[in-house]
């Protein structure tokens, strides 16, 4: 089998009304998504998606004419295109498609198969008052949700406490929180600082009180000493990280001086499919855990969907989900039908070959760039 073409769709979907991300310094207007295709000789085609694929075509003659199986090949020569400022992770999941159609599999059962479906957390994307996110936790609930992510503001942190306050003794107990800081990288043109050290001690404690599962990016990626003093601090909160962190060596420093609690490498935009299940199975076999980002789009979702339930990740796994701001609608614009959640709150692992989604063609059409 060969390659005999890769193409790139650009879409954007408009936002009305925007969606205002806790971690963004403007309102998002529109959503952005990339659609990789691997055409083969064969007539199978794999299709993958997440980061934007820019400057793709100067690399694209490095798999043009390969064997698409050759997939350790492949995620070489795209460590090598990516070390030169790009970042070509949705080819990996487009392969990993293909190669899933080509078996006859899933993609999760060729990365081990270790679970059909992992539970869900709903995370969201704004910032709430106490009331509202309230409401917004018991409608997740309703949806089937045993567990959500708040994200908190560094300038407003005595609101955001209270919001988590207010959630666990409207819900109770039974009902996991966890708290994303999102200090350890930063959006394009937005130049703060990260809230300091001794100011993360004292909230990550004060979260530790209202039993909050996880505190997500509590600090910068190079602050390692910070990350482990904030464990040592609190050992009854696990401390979660590596999102975006694109350096392997370093995610291997992590795991080998023990760093964090929750390893969280997104397969589509930090390290790829491959190098996460290894990543992902060390984290593993050393006791910790290792559930990714997956605040892309339904294809991005189903790729870390993928590794995570081959290589049995979790407890929980990140399902991108705050409406009427994201909906599982706005997310998956570019499907035929969005992923969802199962009545007992878990996402399932697709049993189609591949990935396991329909393109919605006409969408393709109508909002490529």
């Amino acid at each position: 089998m060969e390659i005999t073409d890769i193409t790139v769709d650009r879409l954007r979907l408009p936002l009305d009304p925007p969606l205002r991300a806790a971690w963004d310094p403007v309102p998002r207007r529109h959503f952005d998504a990339t659609v990789v295709r691997v055409r083969t000789d064969a007539g199978v085609t794999g299709i993958g998606s997440g980061d934007t694929m820019a400057g793709f075509d100067a690399v694209k003659h490095l798999f043009v004419g390969q064997d698409p199986l050759d997939i350790v090949r492949h995620v070489k020569a795209i460590e090598t295109a990516n070390f030169h400022g790009g970042s070509y992770w949705p080819l990996e999941a487009a392969l990993w498609d293909l190669i899933g159609k080509v078996a006859g599999l899933p993609v999760a059962t060729l990365f081990g198969n270790a679970a059909r479906a992992l539970p869900a957390y709903a995370s969201t994307a704004e910032l709430k008052p106490p009331a509202e996110r309230v409401e917004t936790a018991f409608a997740a609930r309703e949806a089937g949700f045993r567990a959500m992510k708040i994200r908190i503001d560094r300038s407003r942190v005595d609101e955001g406490v209270e919001t988590v306050r207010a959630v666990r003794e409207a819900l109770g107990p039974d009902f996991e929180i966890m708290v994303d800081l999102n200090q350890s990288w930063r959006m394009a043109g937005d130049t703060a600082d990260a809230t300091d050290l001794a100011a993360t001690r004292k909230l990550v404690r004060r979260l530790a009180e209202l039993d909050v599962y996880w505190v997500e990016e509590p600090l910068p990626y190079a602050d390692l000493d910070g990350f482990r003093t904030l464990r040592a601090d609190n050992p009854g909160v696990r401390i979660a990280a590596g999102e975006m962190h694109h350096s392997v060596p370093e995610l291997l420093r992590y795991l080998d001086e023990d760093v964090l609690d929750v390893y969280q490498m997104d397969v589509v935009l930090s390290i790829g499919l491959h190098r996460a299940r290894t990543l992902g199975e060390l984290a593993r076999l050393r006791h910790r855990a290792f559930t990714p980002h997956s605040w892309t789009n339904g294809i991005g979702l189903l790729a870390n969907l993928a590794v995570a339930a081959g290589v049995g990740g979790g407890p929980y796994f990140e399902f991108p989900y705050d409406p009427p701001g994201w909906s599982p609608e706005r997310r998956d614009f570019l499907l035929t039908e969005p992923v969802t959640i199962t009545p007992d709150g878990e996402v399932a692992v697709p049993e189609r070959p591949g990935l396991g989604f329909d393109l919605d063609e006409d969408a393709v059409r109508r909002l490529r760039l």
